[in-house]
């Protein structure tokens, strides 16, 4: 009897590691794509808090970017060899995800999008400065990490020249128009006087646990890093750029003008909003909700009194100095008293809250003229570092207060914060689902968390409800001249003049806008779209569940399973909905 007991627990034993093993493989690809994402990317590593490779930067050596798609290759062909017919429901979900992606990047190698290395809106001009804000200085280690960076940086820039170089000769070369203020954003971190550098800062708050002669050390160290290597490595970009990249730069705007460019913008739509909709239909959807949203900001503008036509009011709220801060400490303090108003409503919106705090923060000088009015810079996933709202106060008088609710809902909480934080914080989910994201549900949930503003007491003032339909029309404009641009012939003035009679953004705001479109082609379109789709399950579930539904469950339903695209998500509010039909009432008790 004993015997037979010990040969049925043994079979029993190896069928159980039969059944596991597909997902046992899943999870070891999982956990071996990750890894191999944080060594080869370690700006991205030290982001997520993870600060193994903090001395290091990422390689742009055509050996490495091959290197990198050769992977993405061999990921692809190891997820279909995994058998998902015997994974459970949450398994299917992230080999599906993953395999989408992993598809996606294969397909995408066809672009060499690799040699489109910087614009105003990101590069090594920018993301350099923003690694040093999102790095540790805590002990002498994290300084000798920042010293080796320093010191790697004049490779990566000889790497990011040859990169464009290639692009010049492949016609992969960015436009000129937008380009025009790179110059700018690298000459403001330029200085005779290496100690004046941004750069620098980390040396003058050297941690006082350090010895003085340690703190000294450091600090020449990092004066000479900066004078000797830096700073010459930027003034070498900045000569290229204005004596070789930007007079060759494309006249065209036009995603569509790349080689395979109607495709390649195809795939951008695909990529960014998760969805395989054509530009035309999109073009079609966006001035549909352009007609509904200027009837409804029309209705704002008799209740506010206003006398004029609506251009006229849009010239009002543009050029009245009631409605904007002559002092950038009021406007930062602005955002911080609104942020911790909606703070206190959040329990109204969700059954539960991810524990992350958030803070405030400045845009750097040399960023902010090409930079939008705010986003959000997520914090460490392992909870080190707090997620950061960031402001920017260049040009104080195209900050308009009435749009500043409307802001704060999308880029901190219930917006960006509260959703990435939330997803850091999900136990049991692969890493690439914690903190991955998909454009089309991240920046779609920030879009809606800007109407929940209206349910817990904000917009009082007519003025902020016609800011928040104003973000709102932007989104809804996007959709627009996003398509228009890069699919149907558009100007890019005929956008910036589309975006002006529709908006009351400030034209400083809408060039800036523009100009992203152009250099970032479909990432636009995900915001309105997504919106429909959440605002699209919200109206399903409550009229299917009647009494039974709870927004604060909903809420918790659509961010739980991390950021999905928008057919996925759809699939999982609908099982959603089946088990909350089901479910009984909780009772206290």
């Amino acid at each position: 009897m004993t015997s037979t007991r010990f040969v049925l627990t043994l079979t029993l034993t190896c069928c159980f590691v039969l059944q596991a093993q597909p997902a046992q493989k899943l999870h070891a690809l999982f956990d071996e794509d990750w890894q191999w994402g944080l060594k080869e990317s370690p700006e991205g590593a030290t982001l997520y808090g993870d600060h193994r490779y903090d001395n290091r930067l990422t390689d742009l050596s055509p050996e490495a970017i091959e290197s990198r798609k050769a992977h993405q290759r061999e990921m692809l062909a190891r997820i279909q060899a995994i058998d998902r017919s015997a994974l459970d429901a949450q398994d299917k979900v992230s080999y599906d995800l993953f395999l989408r992606d992993a598809k996606l990047d294969v397909e995408e190698q066809k672009f060499p999008v690799e040699y489109l290395a910087l614009s105003q809106m990101a590069g090594l001009q920018i993301d350099f400065g923003q690694l040093v804000t999102n790095s540790p200085f805590e002990n002498a280690k994290d300084y000798a990490n920042y010293l080796a960076r320093l010191a790697a940086f004049p490779k990566q820039v000889d790497q990011t020249i040859a990169l464009l170089k290639r692009g010049l000769e492949s016609g992969w070369v960015q436009p000129a128009v937008p380009l025009r203020s790179v110059p700018g954003q690298i000459e403001g971190q330029l200085s005779s006087d290496a100690t004046e550098s941004p750069l620098y800062k980390p040396f003058q708050n050297t941690p006082r646990e350090l010895p003085a002669a340690t703190r000294d050390r450091l600090a020449a160290d990092g004066k000479q890093a900066i004078a000797t290597q830096v700073m010459p490595a930027m003034r070498k970009l900045d000569a290229f750029l204005k004596d070789t990249y930007l007079p060759r730069a494309r006249k065209q705007i036009s995603a569509s003008t790349f080689p395979d460019g109607v495709e390649y913008y195809q795939d951008r739509i695909r990529r960014e909003t998760t969805t395989n909709l054509t530009p035309a239909e999109i073009h079609k959807i966006g001035l549909s909700e352009v007609a509904r949203i200027h009837k409804e900001m029309e209705d704002v503008v008799r209740e506010t009194g206003f006398k004029g036509s609506f251009a006229e009011f849009l010239t009002y709220l543009r050029t009245d100095p009631r409605f904007y801060y002559t002092n950038a400490d009021d406007l930062v303090a602005g955002y911080a008293l609104i942020a911790k108003q909606i703070d206190g409503h959040l329990p109204e919106l969700f059954a539960e809250l991810p524990r992350e705090p958030y803070g405030i923060r400045v845009i750097p000088a040399y960023e902010g003229p090409a930079q939008t009015t705010a986003y959000y810079q997520q914090g460490a996933s392992d909870g080190s570092r707090a997620g950061m709202y960031m402001i920017n106060t260049y040009k104080l008088d195209t900050r308009p207060k009435y749009e500043m609710e409307a802001l704060t809902l999308h880029e901190s909480v219930p917006g960006h914060h509260l959703q990435i934080a939330r997803g850091q914080e999900l136990k049991g989910l692969p890493e690439f689902r914690r903190n991955g994201g998909y454009t089309a549900f991240v920046e779609g949930w920030a879009l809606y968390a800007e109407s929940l503003g209206s349910e817990i007491g904000m917009y009082k003032d007519p003025y902020s409800r016609f800011g928040q339909l104003t973000y709102e029309m932007w989104r809804a404009c996007r959709l627009v001249v996003d398509t228009g641009m890069h699919s149907l012939g558009w100007t890019r003035q005929q956008a910036i003049d589309f975006m002006k009679d529709n908006t009351a953004k400030a034209e400083n705001d809408i060039v800036v806008e523009v100009d992203r479109y152009i250099v970032w082609p479909g990432q636009a379109l995900a915001y309105k779209l997504g919106e429909l789709k959440i605002k699209e399950l919200r109206a399903r579930a409550k009229a299917q569940l009647g009494d039974k539904f709870d927004l604060r469950k909903f809420h918790n339903a659509i961010i739980d399973n991390g950021a999905l695209p928008l057919d996925v998500l759809d699939q999982q509010i609908n099982e959603w909905i089946e088990t909350q039909k089901t479910a009984k009432p909780h009772s206290a008790g």
